[in-house]
């Protein structure tokens, strides 16, 4: 049978200081499900609500901002239709971990803000970690590790080696828009949690594997973070 990832990505929210809605990150999902399509895996994606999810804007290569033009790869997807598919996500607590081999958390700007009380997906991320299935997480996705303990009550970032969005990324993203974006800071949190916080220069391709986790920098590791789950899942 083939292998499966679930794939989470966020449910929309409105910033709470720029008020704008914001979602996943588009590189973080099509660029890990073209990895997985080409390497014969099958997925789902799914969401902690469940229900349409949408495209952080920036993301977006068609959005005027010119931001992420550069991604040829998410234009591909979207423009031949697939956000479509994503207009009733399954929530994640209807999920049966059982079907699946690894799970893999997209991020975004949407996570920071909504992890905290998605404790399904806290909960069900632990679960594929202690079934020694691959768990894995994305850029602002690492978020999850912010709130995942294990059965014993304590983080489970704790003593691991992981990576996510670098304080240099929030400092380089703030001074884009002029403002503090994200309410905390993936690395900062995680090291006053224990973690063994894992980085290269901003915006290059870095994932670090520990074990069955797999953490991935920001939203340019979406490649090589699928990439290292292909090759766990192949001496599972």
């Amino acid at each position: 049978m083939k292998k499966k990832v679930l794939i989470v990505v966020a449910n929309p929210s409105i910033h709470p200081k720029l008020h704008y809605s914001v979602g996943f990150w588009a590189s973080e999902l099509f660029h890990p499900v073209e990895v997985f399509s080409s390497n014969g895996l099958d997925y789902e994606i799914v969401s902690p609500n469940g229900g349409e999810v949408i495209l952080d804007p920036m993301s977006d290569p068609n959005d005027e901002s010119g931001y992420s033009a550069w991604d040829t790869l998410s234009k591909k997807y979207i423009d031949s239709g697939f956000m479509q598919t994503l207009v009733e996500t399954l929530p994640i607590a209807e999920v049966n971990v059982e079907e699946y081999d690894a799970i893999m958390v997209a991020g975004g700007q949407s996570p920071m803000f909504t992890f905290e009380g998605a404790t399904e997906l806290h909960r069900i991320f632990e679960k594929f970690y202690r079934s020694d299935k691959v768990a894995a997480a994305l850029c602002h996705g690492v978020a999850v590790l912010n709130y995942v303990r294990d059965t014993k009550g304590n983080y489970l970032v704790s003593g691991k080696k992981v990576t996510g969005f670098t304080n240099e990324e929030e400092d380089s993203a703030n001074a884009a828009v002029g403002t503090e974006v994200m309410p905390w800071r993936i690395e900062e949190s995680l090291l006053k949690k224990g973690a063994d916080f894992k980085k290269v220069e901003p915006w290059q391709p870095y994932a670090v594997v520990d074990g069955n986790l797999v953490t991935g920098q920001q939203n340019m590791s979406g490649e090589v973070t699928a990439r290292k789950i292909v090759e766990l899942l192949k001496n599972i």
